[in-house]
């Protein structure tokens, strides 16, 4: 009778736990946000401006190279692979801009090998 006893106060003991225990707690994926990286922007600019200059290819990779900062001027350099008409071809994408306020000052597309 004691250990009957002893088992229906450890199970209850053990019910009354569980059961107010926060479910969030137990069940929460840890969840990390990646932060943006600072090319971004400019390489979704490169896309649009690539699909400007080559309106019927597609674009089927992207690569940012580098980020190049001058005195006055940051370049940020990307190479995009393209299929137009059935041929495919790289094509480096530097996007010029002032230091500080971000004004675009020139945009250089250059085709290369995929």
């Amino acid at each position: 009778m004691k250990k009957m006893f002893a088992l229906v106060t450890i199970g209850a003991a053990f019910f009354s736990i569980a059961a107010f225990t926060p479910m969030h707690i137990v069940s929460s994926p840890v969840v990390q946000e990646k932060p943006t990286p600072l090319y971004a922007k400019w390489g979704l600019l490169a896309m649009q401006e690539t699909m400007k200059k080559y309106p019927n290819a597609q674009i089927t990779d992207y690569l940012h190279i580098e980020r190049v900062v001058g005195e006055k001027t940051t370049v940020e350099k990307f190479k995009l692979i393209l299929v137009d008409q059935g041929r495919e071809f790289g094509l480096f994408v530097d996007l010029e801009f002032t230091n500080g306020t971000e004004e675009l000052k020139n945009i250089t597309f250059t085709e290369t090998t995929p």
